[in-house]
């Protein structure tokens, strides 16, 4: 029973943004812009700008890109995700794990591209009407030597969350977080609670912090990967257990988390549902979970 309403509920969503919250219709998930968003090829990790006229996603393998692995970016028309593209940011290396500010000012990314501090570096560009500024780097008070992943910037736009296996955590990648300082982010501590001798990347705070949704697997290389859930108890986030959605499983592989601004009671991710189904990876939308925790764990 529960998979053929989470079937009725993806099928409503299919390659549809739907107006007003789309949380209302969503009994499990719903599959995002089937064709267009969601296509034959790998699609990781997909961001919605606040006005909710963009989203901005990764590709592992979608043709049509610069080279290596691109960011894509579709805009909302008649209610539906259209005229996909590569942006214009993409290098020939590899570019993923889109995020917008919440203010929308800015896209955050990480890269392998020339110039960078080690192997891949963390990004952001400003957002214009017309496009995207110049890319910076956001220096040695986020990337080392090693590699930083799935920037994500705190809604109050004066913290960044970040993974890293360069930064000396527990072991593999592990979650990070940095501040403001007025002209760089700095000072990068373990987000406490989180890291393991595994693999912990691509968080995604919720209620500003108090939980956080995130990814873990023993090997990130070769194993499963499996999307997680704690909240914060006022020092560190406890009790991680997998996120409740029946595709999230053992041995499967779910990942790129990422809270919509525009519907901060939604959130994305990728994954292999049985149905609806358009490729190798697609970009699902499922209700944010429940908020329990409090806060004090992102200071």
């Amino acid at each position: 029973m529960r998979a053929r309403t989470a079937l009725l509920a993806s099928s409503l969503l299919a390659g549809v943004l739907i107006a007003g919250s789309a949380a209302a219709w969503l009994s499990e998930f719903g599959i995002e812009g089937m064709r267009v968003v969601s296509t034959p090829a790998s699609e990781v990790r997909a961001s919605v700008s606040p006005d909710g006229q963009r989203i901005v996603w990764g590709s592992t393998d979608r043709e049509g890109g610069a080279g290596g692995w691109d960011l894509w970016q579709a805009r909302l028309k008649d209610g539906r995700w259209q005229d996909a593209a590569p942006l214009s940011i993409n290098s020939d290396t590899n570019d993923f794990d889109p995020m917008f500010s919440a203010d929308g000012r800015w896209l955050y990314f990480f890269s392998n591209r020339d110039g960078g501090m080690g192997g891949d570096d963390l990004y952001r560009v400003a957002v214009r009407a017309d496009g995207h500024g110049a890319v910076e780097n956001l220096g040695p008070g986020v990337n080392s030597a090693g590699n930083e992943w799935a920037p994500t910037p705190g809604a109050d736009g004066r913290h960044l969350l970040f993974a890293s296996d360069g930064h000396g955590g527990v072991g593999g990648h592990d979650l990070f977080v940095v501040r403001w300082d007025g002209t760089a982010f700095v000072e990068p501590r373990a987000l406490a609670g989180i890291n393991t001798d595994a693999d912990e990347f691509d968080g995604a705070w919720l209620g500003d912090g108090k939980a956080i949704v995130f990814a873990r697997s023993t090997d990130v290389e070769n194993d499963p990967i499996q999307l997680q859930l704690a909240q914060c108890d006022g020092r560190r986030y406890t009790d991680a257990a997998p996120l409740e959605l029946s595709f999230n499983t053992a041995d499967g592989t779910t990942l790129g988390p990422a809270l919509d601004w525009n519907k901060p009671g939604e959130l994305l991710v990728s994954g292999r549902a049985k149905s609806p189904r358009a490729g190798k990876m697609d970009i699902y939308r499922m209700k944010a979970p429940t908020v329990t925790g409090h806060a004090g764990c992102v200071e």
